[in-house]
């Protein structure tokens, strides 16, 4: 099965690579997209595929394909991943810290946790604008033989006292929280505390968002990577300490495998996965990769509108 599920996910990244630099696409294709950001006069993502795959558009309709991000596999990535040959990297998560640019990815082999989230960093995103280059910084937190966690699929967020902090897990014990120095972007110390957000037989990534005096931990609970017969749906629940105990609206505790339901298959939207969140004006939107039944189970990108009950939990417009 890990073979079957290895040859999809690099036939797929082959298929996203292949198409970089099509101009006026009004579907993208993208799996494991990152948060979108609105910079430069456009929004901006990234997603798996070789050297990590970006897309940006100017009015989240009409994309255009920029192809691979970073310049070259960087030298510590085959150390983590040797039967990686092709730089296919995952799971991309982009923010804006300060006056820079910050992208963590995962580098792994698929169906085991030798794998590593690395970060690059850029003074901005426009691979045309003067200046731009990504520069890596090397591994933030790796994973290997032995430990209960998978390093990959990260999500970052500062809090309000300009904390930083990422999340991040695959399967095994599941999602798991570590602090990062603000200054560099990188863990805030080897020995920092592991912090277990969330357990589930089959769970990965995770994404947290900050809202009022609570912080939202959305992850995704099934198999991707199948195409219409993958089987990712999301969940979330809320927290008022960052570091957890993360809680549904039944207060069942995540780590006991609690979470309320929020995005699921319908129709030819299948398996919906790696959420974002991001404000448009005044209307906020999630983003997610889907499995298009219309078009083979190709993996592509979908906005849908988010709305926020009168208690605090979110939920998709219909």
């Amino acid at each position: 099965m890990k073979r079957v599920l290895l040859a999809t996910c690099v036939a797929l990244a082959t298929a996203l690579t292949s198409a970089a630099q099509t101009p006026g696409l009004r579907e993208l294709r993208i799996h494991d997209p990152s948060t979108l950001i609105h910079a430069e006069g456009a929004w901006w993502v990234f997603g798996t595929g070789k050297l990590i795959l970006g897309a940006t558009s100017p009015d989240l309709q009409t994309w255009r394909r920029l192809g691979p991000t970073l310049p070259a596999a960087p030298a510590w990535a085959a150390d983590i991943a040797p039967t990686n040959k092709g730089a296919y990297y995952w799971a991309p998560e982009l923010i804006r810290h300060g006056d820079r640019y910050l992208l963590y990815y995962s580098v792994s082999e698929f169906g085991k946790n030798t794998s590593a989230i690395a970060l690059a960093t850029s003074a901005n995103l426009n691979p045309v604008a003067d200046g731009h280059v990504w520069t890596d910084r090397g591994i933030v937190i790796r994973s290997g033989r032995g430990d209960d966690f998978n390093a990959i699929d990260p999500s970052v967020l500062a809090d309000a006292k300009g904390r930083l902090w990422m999340a991040f897990g695959s399967f095994w014990r599941g999602i798991f929280l570590i602090e990062l120095d603000p200054a560099t972007g990188l863990r805030i110390a080897p020995d920092s505390p592991l912090h277990h957000l969330a357990f589930a037989k089959e769970i990965e990534a995770a994404t947290l968002y900050r809202r009022g005096d609570y912080s939202y931990l959305f992850f995704n609970e099934g198999l991707c990577c199948k195409g219409k017969d993958s089987t990712y749906r999301i969940r979330v629940g809320r927290s008022r300490e960052i570091t957890g105990p993360y809680l549904d609206d039944q207060d069942r505790d995540l780590r006991e495998g609690g979470g309320r339901e929020f995005l699921d298959t319908r129709d030819d939207f299948i398996g919906p996965g790696h959420v974002g969140l991001f404000r448009d004006g005044e209307k906020d939107w999630i983003s997610v990769h889907f499995y298009n039944g219309a078009r083979k189970g190709q993996a592509m990108l979908g906005l849908r509108r988010l709305e926020w009950t009168t208690d605090g939990w979110p939920r998709v417009a219909d």
